[in-house]
């Protein structure tokens, strides 16, 4: 029996893509990599020239100085292979590095074991309470507008919204589909004079609604150290769910 792996295309791992992705049932922060033209090496994990999977290395943007693999699947009654099967996509794509979200269970334990030290770039939020906080005094949600001057195009402008306090624009956000569907991030600035006293929380609140009512489902995520936006986003239903772990394989 002979395990390898072998450069691919995304069409050949399309069926291994669609179970990975029902498998996670969750956003997938690397799923538009796949997408992006010359941003990701394919390959898919054979036994016996049979396909049993694939694993994707990011090989340019932020990944260009450093190719990383952001996905490995294996079927699961061939799991019992799995590190064989990392060491020989280890071994064909000479990547040193993985980058993988903590929900991935099967990625993360090959980081956990290839690589010595591990660190986490971002916390990964999902929705769990239906919040209904009071609009500041004074502030009112709405959704953009051109005029606001948020640099959108205007097909997203159903997707992002501000808060306006006494005629003033305080604070503005969105929900991104970079990722896989139905998951939007959600991500929000407030105005520094008026940060600390609600209006994140609101406006998180707010989106989150906009999102549902869309047809999708909210998701987040922020810096480990950002203590602020780890506070709004659980003050507005948010609960952390995960984090983007990286890591360098030893040897």
């Amino acid at each position: 029996m002979t395990l390898s792996a072998i450069p691919s295309s995304l069409e050949e791992i399309k069926a291994w893509r669609d179970a990975y992705r029902l498998e996670m049932n969750c956003q997938i922060i690397h799923d538009s990599i796949h997408v992006r033209p010359g941003w990701s090496a394919e390959y898919s994990l054979t036994t016996d020239g049979a396909c049993i999977g694939y694993g994707s290395v990011a090989i340019a943007g932020p990944w260009k100085d450093i190719p990383s693999i952001y996905e490995f699947y294996v079927v699961p009654h061939w799991r019992n292979r799995l590190f064989d099967l990392f060491s020989a996509l280890l071994a064909v794509t000479g990547s040193r590095r993985i980058e993988t979200q903590s929900n991935d269970s099967l990625l993360t334990a090959m980081l956990h074991t290839f690589a010595p030290e591990v660190a986490s770039e971002s916390i990964l939020f999902h929705d769990k309470f239906t919040t209904s906080l009071a609009a500041p005094s004074g502030a009112a949600f709405r959704l953009a507008r051109a005029s606001d001057q948020l640099d959108i195009s205007e097909k997203q402008l159903p997707s992002h919204g501000v808060v306006e306090c006494d005629g003033k624009l305080v604070a503005k956000g969105g929900i991104l589909y970079h990722y896989n569907r139905p998951f939007g991030d959600i991500y929000m600035e407030v105005a520094e004079p008026f940060r600390r006293k609600g209006f994140g929380g609101y406006l998180v609140q707010e989106l989150k609604r906009v999102c549902y009512e869309l047809g999708n489902v909210p998701a987040a995520r922020c810096n480990p150290q950002n203590f602020a936006s780890r506070g709004t986003l659980q003050k507005a239903g948010f609960v952390p769910c995960g984090h983007i772990l990286t890591g360098l394989v030893k040897g």
